[in-house]
C-alpha cells in the first residue's frame, strides 16, 4: 500500500463512516499541511525572495482537475447538468463578490476591493484577508466532497494538502517582510484553520440540506476555478517568469491530482 493510500486509509478508520467527523479530520490535514509549508518561512533568508512560480503552478494545476473530477463532474453524474451549472455560476459570482467588497492585498497584484478602504488596515491584515478569500473555496471543497464521499472528501483533502504546503509558505512570506518571520509563520498558519473551519461548516450545512448538495458541489468547484483562473494563473505567468518551468508545474499538478483520484 503506498503512503496517500495509507494516509486515506487512517483518515478513513478514524472517522468511522461519520462524515462530519470526516470532514473535521480532512481540514485539520489541510490545516497542518498550511502551517507546514508556513513553518520553512523560518529556513528562508529575510533578504532574499525564494521563487515560488513551479509551486504555485503546481498548485493550479491540482486546483484545475480536482474542482471537475472531485466537484462538477461528480454532482452532474448525480443530479444532472442543471443544478451544477447554477452553483458554478453562484460560486463565480460569490468569489467575485468577495474580491471587490473586502479590502485584500496580494503580494504581487497589489490591492483589490474598495479604494476608500485602502489605508483602513495595515499591510498584514490586507494579506491574510487576501489568503482567506483564496482559502475559503479549498475549505469548502473538502466539505462538500466528504458529505457526497467520504472516500472523495479524504482524496480531495489529500490533494489540497499538497499543494497547501508551498501555499502556506508563499503566504507567510510577504507578510514575514513587513511583521517579522513568527507573524509570517502565525498568518499562514490561520490561513489553514479557515480551510478547516469553513470544511466543517460546508459539511454541516450540506449534510443537513442533503438535497441542495450538488449546487453546492457546482459552488464550490465554480469558486475553485474563479481563484484558479483569475488569482493563480496570471500570478504565475505574470512578465519575468519561466514559462516553460510553471506550465511544467501546472502539468505536474495535473497529474498528480489524476493519479490520487485513480488510486483513492
Amino acid at each position: 500500500m503506498g503512503y496517500f493510500e495509507w494516509l486515506a486509509a487512517v483518515l478513513e478508520e478514524l472517522a468511522s463512516g461519520d462524515k462530519l467527523v470526516a470532514s473535521a479530520l480532512s481540514g485539520f490535514f489541510v490545516a497542518l499541511t498550511t502551517a507546514a509549508g508556513a513553518a520553512a518561512v523560518f529556513l528562508t533568508r529575510r533578504e532574499s525572495e525564494p521563487k515560488m512560480d513551479v509551486e504555485l503552478s503546481f498548485a493550479a494545476g491540482l486546483m484545475l482537475v480536482s474542482s471537475f473530477t472531485s466537484l462538477i463532474l461528480p454532482g452532474i453524474q448525480a443530479s444532472g447538468f442543471v443544478p451544477v451549472a447554477v452553483g458554478i455560476a453562484l460560486g463565480v459570482v460569490a468569489i467575485h463578490a468577495l474580491d471587490r467588497l473586502v479590502p485584500h492585498e496580494h503580494a504581487l497584484k497589489g490591492y483589490e476591493g474598495p479604494p476608500e478602504l485602502r489605508n483602513a488596515l495595515r499591510k498584514t491584515w490586507l494579506l491574510a484577508l487576501a489568503v482567506i478569500i483564496h482559502n475559503l473555496p479549498e475549505g469548502l471543497t473538502v466539505g462538500v466532497t466528504t458529505v457526497y464521499s467520504i472516500s472523495l472528501g479524504v482524496a480531495t483533502a489529500i490533494a489540497i494538502g499538497l499543494q497547501d504546503i508551498p501555499e502556506g509558505l508563499a503566504v507567510a512570506l510577504p507578510v514575514s517582510k513587513v511583521r517579522g518571520r513568527a507573524a509570517g509563520f502565525l498568518v499562514g498558519a490561520l490561513s489553514g484553520l479557515s480551510e478547516t473551519l469553513m470544511a466543517v461548516v460546508a459539511a454541516l450545512l450540506f449534510d443537513l440540506l442533503s438535497w441542495l448538495l450538488p449546487v453546492g458541489m457546482g459552488f464550490a468547484g465554480g469558486a475553485m476555478l474563479y481563484v484558479t483562473l483569475k488569482e493563480l494563473v496570471p500570478e504565475i505567468y505574470r512578465e519575468g517568469t519561466s514559462e516553460l518551468r510553471v506550465t511544467a508545474g501546472l502539468l505536474a499538478g495535473f497529474y498528480v491530482m489524476l493519479l490520487l483520484d485513480s488510486m483513492l
